[in-house]
């Protein structure tokens, strides 16, 4: 079996599959590539607004509706119910203790929420991958792209004026030629191995451990603390996060019913977990359940629908993301930790960007150009590296639950501005943006200094630091995020309660540079309010953009 094509992507996840897509959508010949057979199971299925922003421009983009339609809980029910999701309207955190029920103390509670969406019909989603994936294949397939799957492929070369690839298809011998090659593989995936790009794993901080599965009959802690003060939203319906002393547990709710679920875990908090994290993941998973009470009393009656898994680390890195005639999605080329739902928003900004590279390109070379390229590995290093500070800090700040919610604020004013200032304006380089405050002025080096501010506290040895020095750092954490706090974040008189205010963001117009005025007219947008695109001829509108 031979076969050439113009781009050949490896992987047929949501990115590659979406990436083949728009490609196909630019008059390039695609050939998508899969090792196994969908629908298939995936982890990495919470979405944010910054994700969601991405499907609106490659909807609008590139005359994809059904992108459109996926970007909000409520036009998904609408528009593809028989696609799986659950709701997900914002973060949720509480801290937990060895032997100790989840504290119910009113607002003194260990305990934050952060809002995404004023309502459940503008809420972002957790994707059932199994479901989410297979839709974007099916959907590239329609568009014209040239799909393998139970294709193992075992070599590549480059040496020539084209990539060569060589493997097996259901046991026929498989040859591809192709002017460009997308690695959308994952972790230490196809062209890591076969042109040996070295790993950077060492320049990162953060390092953990994944035990995990998927379940039924899972109880709501609203139900298991149901003396807690109303908040922004429905506890449960968000990334639920139950921060323990080992590191933390995820918690995601489908409409359907099935919770997705699993503990990352500190080299140190496996250490101390001894016996119970050696050998069969489910021991060590309600080992896990016994030492927090309330967490094993929400999975008490749960029955997994798979067994459960283990992944002993989670993080990779590569020392390059791009070469003459290669790519990799940010999967493939880095992952951190998924403690603030990362994952997706940085793979669909990767869709936009290398989208953009081949649209340009389209009436010259036909693939993206050196500096294209150079412009793409600069980006992807410098934002793997913001997400690892953000998240080592918040690991880190584990110790006490005064300085994670400190922490979890740099977060989330560094992408509650970038939202608001992406609903507001700008055009396609929007997607070019520096992810997670990379090249803001303001912004772009407050995570290295706030890890090493918790170091300090901390003594790198898990100590909770003194009173002083908590509220010296939240204080500080308050002054950094200042210039761009839109959100009216480390507000201590919220007690960790934050909704989406959208008049105390007109209040603070000035900090995104406009008048009130201006804010004002673009109110719609900020709800999500704004009238639903045309979707006709995308295929002529993109020939224009390039002409």
């Amino acid at each position: 079996m031979k076969h050439s094509c113009e781009v050949a992507i490896v992987g047929s996840g949501f990115a590659g599959s979406l990436l083949a897509r728009v490609l196909a959508v630019l008059g390039y010949d695609v050939l998508l590539l899969e090792r196994g057979t969908h629908p298939r199971f995936a982890i990495g299925e919470s979405t944010t607004p910054l994700a969601n922003l991405s499907l609106e421009r490659l909807a609008v983009r590139y005359g994809l509706s059904d992108c459109y339609h996926l970007a909000t809980h409520g036009r998904w029910m609408t528009h593809y119910p028989g696609v799986r999701r659950g709701l997900k309207r914002g973060f949720t955190y509480y801290r937990h203790h060895p032997g100790e029920r989840f504290a119910e103390n009113g607002l003194q509670s260990e305990r934050l929420l952060v809002a995404a969406s004023p309502e459940d019909a503008l809420s972002d989603t957790h994707w059932l991958r199994a479901d989410v994936d297979h839709h974007f294949v099916r959907n590239a397939v329609a568009a014209g792209v040239e799909y393998l799957d139970r294709t193992e492929l075992t070599t590549a070369d480059f040496d020539g004026g084209s990539a060569r690839m060589l493997g097996r298809r259901d046991g026929v011998a498989l040859e591809i030629e192709a002017r460009f090659v997308i690695d959308a593989s994952g972790p230490a995936g196809f062209l890591a191995r076969q042109i040996g790009i070295p790993s950077m794993l060492d320049r990162t901080h953060t390092r953990s451990a994944l035990v995990f599965g998927h379940f039924d009959d899972v109880r709501l802690m609203r139900d298991e603390a149901p003396s807690l003060p109303e908040g922004p939203y429905p506890d449960d319906w968000a990334a639920v996060h139950h921060l323990i002393d080992e590191g933390w547990m995820y918690s995601l709710r489908f409409d359907h019913g099935t919770t997705s679920a699993g503990f990352l875990l500190t080299p140190h908090g496996l250490a101390q977990l001894g016996d119970a994290a050696a050998g069969d993941p489910a021991r060590l998973w309600h080992a896990l359940l016994e030492r927090y009470p309330t967490i094993g009393r929400l999975f008490a009656e749960a029955k997994p629908v798979m067994p459960i898994g283990f992944v002993p680390r989670v993080q990779h890195r590569l020392a390059r993301a791009t070469g003459v005639r290669w790519a990799l999605m940010p999967h493939a080329y880095a992952f951190v930790d998924p403690l603030f739902s990362t994952g997706i928003a940085w793979g669909l900004r990767a869709v936009e960007r290398l989208a953009l590279a081949f649209e340009e390109a389209a009436s010259r070379d036909r693939r993206p150009d050196a500096a294209t390229l150079a412009r793409y590995d600069a980006s992807l290093s410098a934002e793997a590296d913001q997400i690892d500070l953000v998240v080592a800090g918040a690991y880190e700040a584990l110790t006490h639950f005064d300085l994670f919610a400190a922490q979890a604020m740099l977060y989330f004013a560094t992408v509650s501005f970038a939202e608001v200032s992406q609903r507001l304006g700008g055009g396609q380089d929007v997607a070019w943006n520096g992810f997670l405050g990379v090249g803001d002025p303001v912004l772009d080096a407050v995570p290295r200094e706030s890890l090493e501010r918790l170091r300090r506290i901390t003594r790198a040895a898990g100590e909770p630091g003194s009173v002083r020095e908590r509220e010296e750092f939240v204080d500080w954490i308050r002054g950094a995020i200042a210039p761009r706090n839109v959100a009216g974040l480390a507000d201590p008189t919220r007690r960790n309660l934050y909704p989406i205010d959208l008049d105390l963001l007109v209040e603070r117009h000035a900090l995104l540079g406009l008048s009130r005025e201006q804010l004002l007219e673009g109110l719609f947008a900020l709800r999500g309010l704004s009238p639903e695109p045309a979707f006709d001829e995308p295929l002529g509108r993109v020939r224009v953009a390039t002409a």
